[in-house]
């Protein structure tokens, strides 16, 4: 099945990614891909998706990961809900308020 996710590049501490297409069993890490199609950087916010590229590999059935789908929600590229991408394992604790002493 391939998938549109983001691959982390950069530097320690400097990191950007890029939107790639690859098949779902490759590993993040690995460079195998079939194509680009968009990059995030972080730091500087900047978002640079190819929207028509995106839609085609959709239509051809590639599957969103959950951070690109929440991307291309608020870009307005697909419609839909974000997705919760917080972690399944171990679900956020509520913080106790602090007593007053």
């Amino acid at each position: 099945m391939l998938a549109i996710r983001l691959q982390r590049t950069g530097r320690k501490n400097n990191a950007s990614f890029r939107a790639v297409v690859t098949d779902s069993k490759n590993a993040a890490k690995s460079r195998k891909f079939l194509e680009v199609v968009g990059s995030y950087e972080p730091k500087k916010g900047v978002t640079q998706f190819a929207t028509d590229r995106i839609k085609y590999w959709l239509s051809h059935g590639a599957k969103l990961s959950d951070t690109m789908h929440n991307f291309l929600v608020k870009e307005k590229v697909i419609e839909g809900k974000a997705r919760n991408v917080l972690s399944k394992k171990a679900p956020t604790k509520k913080r106790k308020e602090a007593k007053n002493s």
